[in-house]
């Protein structure tokens, strides 16, 4: 009995603005946008919207707690037919409270474009540098045949027959009436009895257009570019949607990323880090030569300025960080095993208390 005020999570007794805020959080939380291609959230999404759909109906909220689901059975309240059938009603919570919503609309209003994604994965020497390249985009664009109306030339829209242009539908049950929206045309209140052939009558065909798209140096992971109207076309006089590039970064053989840092392991033998010596390091661009001092620990890190990625909002640049690791030789020859020995002896009796200090202190 208590299903949809659990899924709303209030009580049965909750007042209707603790139902419509309550509501606005989860719809916020897993509306599609928020959660894409994750079904579960999509799948709750619709049944938080259902939930909402009757609670916030005094009449329907009334017959639920009395009958039940069943008391609803004739109402048409289970479920919807898609995400714009939940937009049709309740446009006015999503035009306040998500940036996402919209109002529901007549076909033949002015409707603003779908935006787009595309991925692009760059390298960290493009991301150092920036980027200029070309992309090739399917969108839909407006119908030249129909002028983007979704009609075959020479005829026109007419007037929905089942809702008689209103957009709704009245539903009665008993002394109550229900409205909802008209399954005939959408909510529209006018149907296009002849569709254009070319977009079958949608007012958009699809499209590869080619742009040629500046990132900046200093992009990272997951940073999004707006290309302003390069989306899907409008309707109706309508706005274009927008392009959105995301970023992607490519593992790289040599460095890893920690913000504008790049770090960098130089693998030194043990006589190279007890003597000291003088390396080449590998940079984004080319070499640079590194100074190591004798007697230098595994871990120790040495910072190589400028050498770095660029911010994306500053001109700094980050520092390559060189870090030290150590490698056990394998393979020795005799040779070397005996100067190995030798020397392993010649640490043990330098030692406190070991031979050569028993000798000396004699």
């Amino acid at each position: 009995m208590n299903e949809y005020y659990e899924i709303l999570e209030v009580s049965r007794h909750a007042a209707p603005e603790e139902i419509r805020v309550s509501y606005r959080r989860l719809a916020l939380k897993y509306h599609p946008d928020k959660n894409p291609g994750d079904q579960v959230a999509e799948e709750h999404f619709k049944r938080i919207s259902e939930a909402y759909r009757v609670l916030s109906d005094i009449e329907k909220r009334q017959l639920y707690d009395l009958y039940g689901p069943a008391g609803l059975a004739d109402l048409e309240v289970d479920g919807f037919s898609g995400f714009e059938d939940i937009f049709n009603s309740f446009g006015d919570i999503f035009e306040d409270f998500f940036s996402f919503g919209r109002r529901r609309h007549r076909t033949d209003q002015a409707q603003t474009g779908a935006d787009l994604r595309h991925r692009v994965v760059l390298t960290l020497e493009e991301v150092a540098r920036g980027l200029e390249t070309s992309l090739e985009v399917e969108r839909r664009t407006g119908c030249r045949l129909c002028d983007g109306r979704g009609l075959k030339p020479g005829t026109s829209r007419q007037t929905c027959s089942r809702c008689g242009g209103r957009g709704q539908v009245r539903q009665t049950k008993g002394q109550l009436k229900i409205f909802n929206t008209c399954p005939q045309c959408q909510g529209a209140g006018a149907t296009v009895p002849f569709p254009c052939q070319a977009c079958h009558g949608t007012g958009l065909i699809k499209e590869k257009k080619a742009l040629q798209v500046r990132i900046p140096p200093g992009v990272d992971k997951g940073t999004r570019l707006r290309l302003r109207g390069e989306g899907e076309a409008g309707r109706m006089g309508g706005e274009d949607g927008d392009l959105y590039i995301e970023v992607q970064i490519a593992p790289h053989p040599l460095f890893t990323r920690k913000g504008t840092d790049l770090y960098y392991h130089a693998r030194l033998s043990f006589v190279e880090a007890t003597l000291g010596t003088e390396i080449q390091v590998p940079t984004l661009e080319s070499q640079t030569r590194l100074e190591i001092p004798s007697g230098t620990q595994p871990g120790t890190t040495f910072r190589v300025r400028d050498k770095g990625l660029p911010g994306l909002r500053n001109k700094s640049r980050g520092d390559l960080v060189v870090v030290v690791d150590l490698k056990t030789p394998t393979g020795l020859s005799t040779k070397q095993r005996k100067l190995l020995r030798e020397l392993l002896l010649l640490e043990e009796t330098a030692e406190p208390g070991g031979v050569e200090d028993r000798s000396r202190a004699g």
